[in-house]
């Protein structure tokens, strides 16, 4: 459908407490911006939604008109999957609250929320669960792919502390969706994305956590690289699971205790994270890192669980324009070490880097069809992360980059995150999820036959499951 009537418009601008934004409202243009600025898309419409009763009157409405539907929390989707061409945009930025319940550990989140909305409200209390290591991510969208951060080695992926939520699904209905009242599809939101239809509330379980934890930066020079990551791959095999850590090879950013002159050099750089009891056994199993050369930086120090949340989000910003790829890979070994020192060293914008996450821990003790996440045995996930500045009209070079050195680490893939992929299409999905793909697509066909729900890693219900069984 490419075109409405203003009684349509009027219709649904009467049924929301919150706001609609057609094209001709001059807020337009800002509404349907998102985080990625190499994302150009022009809704129809962009329902603000102040409440559960907004959603399903927009999701209801979107469906009886045959319009697809875009959900939008925080908008921080590299594909853009929070906005989209000729549909409606389900904006859910106005949803943001968290309450915490103590008696049963859990933190109550509306699907607007970002991460620092989550981390302030949790830390108050001593207790977290594991969340993006960008402040400014939506919950929704990380939470309903997987969810790596800091703490997903002690506590699990974000998915695995997910034990309840409320869905707006494709017929405007609302279903409270735990373990005893549909396993299934609580399955299937551990992992499958926003296939199934709207989160307006999560629970997460909680664990303690903070608020002071050990956590800072170690930077070197990149000709360093191969014995520093050659000492952290032997260090990182014992690794307790209170060791959070991302290797980062990028143009060293402008920091502060860095010497001016070195801003803009090839660097390594590793980010820690100690959420034991015992800041001390974080200190002594760093030692032998901290001991390694002469780091350009060591900031490795108690600090609050909340700072180190927000340590990265000024190396990507809204605004820019952004483009990776990804894979998950067993171990650094010497080719892939010297395939990614390689690579890194021609690296194409002082805003891209290679974050390399450390995979294992309370990951791998869940199977890997326990959840519609998957697979769990990879030791890292390396993200190649493409950023530059808009209209340089240099967007090929900085692809390029991101393509070859894809290209190069394909040889070493042994799966993939869906939340990091990109513009792999259907069979990437499809390869994502491998072995959980045809009781996804069983799923997909209850909760939503017509697809209305399909600007994500899309779980086509037209799909052949053919091969899958």
């Amino acid at each position: 459908m490419d075109t409405l009537t203003t009684g349509d418009t009027d219709k649904l601008a009467g049924a929301l407490h919150g706001e609609l934004i057609t094209p001709e409202d001059p807020r337009y243009d800002e509404a349907r911006q998102v985080w990625n600025a190499d994302i150009d898309r022009r809704p129809l419409l962009i329902a603000r939604c102040a409440d559960v009763t907004d959603v399903r009157a927009a999701v209801v409405f979107a469906a009886e008109r045959g319009l697809p539907v875009a959900v939008r929390g925080g908008g921080h989707s590299v594909a853009g999957h929070g906005t989209c061409d000729g549909g409606l945009v389900v904006d859910l930025r106005a949803m943001r609250s968290v309450e915490i319940d103590l008696d049963r550990r859990l933190a109550h989140v509306q699907g607007g929320a970002l991460w620092q909305d989550v981390d302030g409200a949790t830390q108050a209390h001593g207790l977290a669960t594991t969340g993006g290591i960008v402040s400014e991510t939506g919950v929704g969208g990380l939470a309903l792919g997987g969810g790596i951060g800091h703490l997903m080695r002690r506590c699990g992926l974000t998915v695995d502390n997910l034990v309840e939520a409320d869905v707006v699904t494709a017929d405007g209905g609302l279903l409270r969706v735990d373990e005893t009242t549909d396993p299934e599809l609580l399955w299937g939101l551990r992992g499958g994305g926003g296939n199934f239809g709207v989160v307006v509330r999560f629970g997460f379980r909680l664990h303690e956590a903070g608020p002071t934890v050990l956590g800072g930066m170690i930077i070197h020079p990149l000709d360093v690289a191969p014995r520093f990551l050659t000492l952290y791959r032997d260090l990182i095999a014992d690794a307790p699971d209170e060791l959070g850590t991302i290797l980062n090879l990028r143009l060293c950013p402008p920091v502060p205790a860095v010497p001016r002159h070195l801003h803009g050099s090839p660097v390594v750089a590793l980010n820690v994270c100690w959420s034991g009891a015992d800041p001390e056994e974080g200190e002594r199993f760093l030692r032998p890192l901290r001991a390694f050369g002469s780091a350009l930086l060591d900031s490795v120090a108690p600090m609050p669980y909340v700072d180190l949340q927000r340590m990265v989000d000024r190396t990507s910003p809204p605004g820019k324009e952004y483009y990776w790829r990804s894979v998950d890979f067993g171990t650094l070994d010497d080719q892939v070490i010297d395939t990614v020192v390689d690579h890194a060293s021609r690296i194409t914008s002082p805003l891209s880097a290679v974050p390399i996450y450390h995979l294992g821990g309370a990951i791998g003790r869940v199977s890997d069809t326990g959840t519609a996440f998957g697979p769990r045995h990879a030791g890292h996930n390396i993200n190649m992360f493409g950023a530059w500045e808009p209209g340089r009209g240099d967007r090929d070079r900085h692809v390029g980059w991101v393509r070859d050195f894809s290209d190069a680490m394909a040889p070493h893939a042994v799966g993939q995150y869906v939340n990091f992929l990109n513009d792999e299409g259907s069979d990437g999905v499809r390869a994502a999820y491998g072995r959980r793909w045809r009781r996804l697509v069983d799923l997909k066909r209850r909760l939503d036959p017509q697809n209305l729900f399909r600007f994500n890693f899309n779980i086509d219900p037209g799909l052949s499951d053919e091969g899958d069984r």
